[in-house]
This record gives C-alpha cells, structure tokens and sequence, in this order.
C-alpha cells in the first residue's frame, strides 16, 4: 500500500510591473535570438548541400552568436526568476 502525499501548491508571487516587463523582455530576446539562429543554421545547411562550404562556416558562425546571445537572455531570466 503506497502513501498518497496531497498535492503542493506554488505559492503565487506578486512582481512589480517593472520585473513583469524585464521578464518579458527577456523572453523576447531570447526567442529572437534562437529565430535567427535557426534562419542561419538552415543556410549553413542550404550553402554545404550546393558545395558553398566557406559560406556554410559563415553562417554557422552567425548562428552560433545568435545561440550565445540567446543563452545570455535565458540566464538574465532564470536570475529574474530566481529573484537574484
């Protein structure tokens, strides 16, 4: 026979409109971020299949900025979340 735990609720949190509005920014960016990236590694992948392999490494290069500054968006949030 198992033990049944009752469910524990989150607590809710009051954030000021200034944090809300940074949070959402900061989603913003980040998903922007991984939008380009995402255009760029589909290029890189279109240039290597048409043999363009100098433009292939340019466009991954420009993808992996793009993964970099999205993943500084994401730790900017998780601090925002962790209330740091």
């Amino acid at each position: 026979m198992s033990i049944k735990e009752a469910p524990v609720k989150a607590e809710k949190t009051t954030i000021s409109p200034a944090e809300n509005q940074k949070g959402i920014e900061n989603h913003k960016t980040a998903a922007k971020h991984h939008e380009e990236a995402a255009k760029h590694h589909i290029e890189a992948a279109k240039q290597h299949e048409a043999g363009n392999h100098e433009k292939a490494a340019e466009s991954t290069v420009k993808a992996q900025g793009h993964s970099s500054l999205a993943n500084d968006a994401q730790k900017e949030d998780v601090k925002h979340h962790a209330g740091k």
